[in-house]
């Protein structure tokens, strides 16, 4: 048993977008004095070093975990990927932690998709692993301005042009933001409008400096690149 077990605390591993979501799902997590986070764990694309979805920079993901003073658990994935896939090597790869990390519980980020829960749910039955959703059904609307009121900062890397204007990829996440996002979108874009990586806030010791690049459309969505500030 760990020492951190022994004191009752429990050890967490977060399950790591690079999003806003799971930044502040972080500073929840290390503002409760019975959690200790242990790591993050994110999977990405094997052929393009990008995080899976949201399409950012295997490096920033990097200096994310660095400027929050954790290890990053980094899961790689073919392109494309099977369901079956993804399972497997999911489940070895938690395996693999459980082993390093010695953690009692995976936190995740999601806000209300039920039928999203319950599939982290299924997946992890049988697994001892505690699930653990600290932002789960806070209205969202409440929750962005808790964000941003907050100091969090993120900026928009990907979108669906079907459900919202173009020109707002590489935004940065602000109350500005949400003014002029469409009524029909979610506030913290959990439908998958938009998605976000988060360069500054409480949960890191200093900022992710990024500068914006190239601006693409690719398989009917539109992203915007960042890189390091210091190698643009």
């Amino acid at each position: 048993m760990t020492q951190s077990a022994d004191k009752g605390i429990k050890r967490v591993l977060l399950s790591w977008s690079s999003g806003k979501d799971s930044a502040w799902t972080l500073y929840q997590l290390q503002r409760d004095p019975n959690i200790e986070v242990v790591g993050l764990l994110t999977t990405f694309n094997s052929q393009f070093n990008r995080s899976a979805i949201h399409g950012v920079r295997q490096q920033l993901l990097r200096m994310q975990a660095e400027a929050a003073s954790l290890p990053l658990i980094e899961i790689p994935l073919p392109w494309p990927c099977t369901n079956e896939q993804y399972e497997t090597i999911m489940g070895q790869a938690l395996d693999d932690a459980r082993a390093q990390l010695q953690m009692d519980a995976v936190a995740f980020g999601d806000l209300y998709l039920e039928d999203i829960r319950s599939y982290r749910e299924t997946q992890m039955a049988g697994t001892g692993l505690e699930l653990v959703f600290p932002l789960w059904q806070i209205p969202t609307d409440q929750l962005a301005q808790q964000m941003i009121s907050g100091g969090l900062k993120a900026v928009i890397t990907c979108l669906d042009p079907r459900v919202m204007p173009e020109h707002l990829a590489g935004y940065q996440f602000s109350h500005q933001l949400l003014e002029e996002l469409p009524e029909t979108v979610d506030p913290c874009g959990e439908n998958g409008e938009f998605h976000t990586f988060a360069w500054d806030g409480p949960m890191f010791k200093n900022p992710v400096s990024v500068v914006g690049g190239e601006v693409v459309k690719r398989d009917g969505f539109v992203y915007a690149d960042f890189l390091l500030e210091d190698s643009a």
